[in-house]
């Protein structure tokens, strides 16, 4: 099970941490990863981290602003964003598959899915 929380409404330059509480997922074996459908759009990647070494991966226009990070104790992944932009606003899930982070976001093949949580940004 996959449980996203931390969205909301933030101005253009703010801040949001997002959360992906996980079970069943705290094998090694596991790639946690972050996704977005912006209003109208495709659902893309953004991130993902593996769960056996901490691997991480940020597509282009992500990298620098968001951060991937896990805290085992807690089974929760993080994506921090920071200066948020208009085009980063939609719907934001956690997805995760077995096997390890390796830039693959082909999101039809991840099995696994959270609700998603709402990201609007907006003045």
């Amino acid at each position: 099970q996959l449980v996203e929380s931390g969205g909301g409404l933030v101005q253009p330059g703010e801040s949001l941490r997002l959360s992906c509480a996980e079970s069943g997922f705290s094998s090694a074996s596991f790639v946690i990863g972050w996704f977005r459908r912006p209003p109208g759009k495709e659902r893309e990647g953004l991130a993902c981290i593996s769960l056996s070494d901490g691997h991480t991966h940020y597509v282009d226009s992500v990298k620098g602003r968001f951060t991937i990070s896990r805290d085992i104790d807690k089974n929760t992944v993080y994506l921090q964003l920071n200066g948020l932009k208009p085009e980063d606003a939609g719907v934001y899930y956690c997805a995760a598959d077995q096997g390890y982070c390796s830039g693959n976001y082909y999101w039809p093949g991840w099995p696994y899915w959270g609700q998603g949580t709402q990201v609007t940004v907006s003045s």
